[in-house]
């Protein structure tokens, strides 16, 4: 009871004019995204936030308790780190997904979701991690030594300096000379040039699918990363 009441108590109204200046959205869609918005939020308790458990039925479709990717995704949508998804959150975070979005953006959410340790670089032990979530995600199974064999290639090609790392300047440049990395973190349809209405299916087609091919198999993976 108490934590619904501090939820009822927190501001969350901003202002559409603001949201739509501060991403790559006009005020029409970010009034449109609220509908969006409203039904994720009411998925279990109709409270105005998305909860983690909303966030992963409403957007992955998947009711499964633990999910690590689900847990990355949704600390960078959680902005404010309190457990919850307020709409401007919710907007902000979908404007890197935007077509108009930039490389630098897509690429710079990119590189936190990989930071898995928030220590400002990639690791190899983190890198495996996710691309174990990935792989779960999708139902898929790969044996070890391939997923090894990916991870190393990558950090072969990225590490310039050879420490092992992959630090936020190797990544832009690593990006940079594979902007195919990033083609899979655009969802077409939060740019409409006609009918403003978002469904979950729209915005579930681009996840996890952003960062592997939803139609690979089990010899070629296509991690951005």
């Amino acid at each position: 009871m108490g934590c619904f009441v501090f939820k009822a108590k927190r501001q969350v109204y901003e202002d559409e004019a603001n949201l739509a200046a501060e991403t790559h959205f006009t005020v029409k869609e970010v009034k449109a995204l609220f509908q969006l918005f409203r039904k994720l939020s009411s998925c279990i308790i109709d409270d105005g936030f998305i909860s983690k458990e909303e966030f992963q039925i409403g957007l992955f479709r998947n009711s499964r308790k633990q999910s690590f990717f689900t847990d990355r995704m949704f600390k960078l949508f959680d902005s404010k780190n309190d457990g919850l998804i307020e709409f401007g959150e919710f907007i902000r975070a979908l404007s890197v997904f935007h077509p108009d979005a930039s490389l630098e953006e897509k690429a710079d959410f990119l590189f936190k979701l990989y930071d898995v340790c928030h220590v400002g670089f990639i690791e190899h032990g983190g890198v495996k991690e996710m691309v174990m979530a990935l792989l779960n995600e999708s139902e898929l199974t790969l044996p070890d030594h391939i997923i090894e064999a990916i991870i190393n290639k990558t950090f072969k090609e990225a590490d310039c300096n050879g420490d092992g790392k992959i630090d936020a300047e190797e990544w832009k440049d690593f990006v940079s000379t594979n902007p195919s990395l990033l083609k899979n973190m655009t969802i077409p349809y939060l740019k409409k040039k006609q009918k403003n209405l978002y469904s979950t299916r729209d915005i579930t087609a681009a996840f996890p699918s952003f960062v592997m091919k939803p139609d690979m198999d089990t010899d070629e993976i296509n991690v951005a990363i």
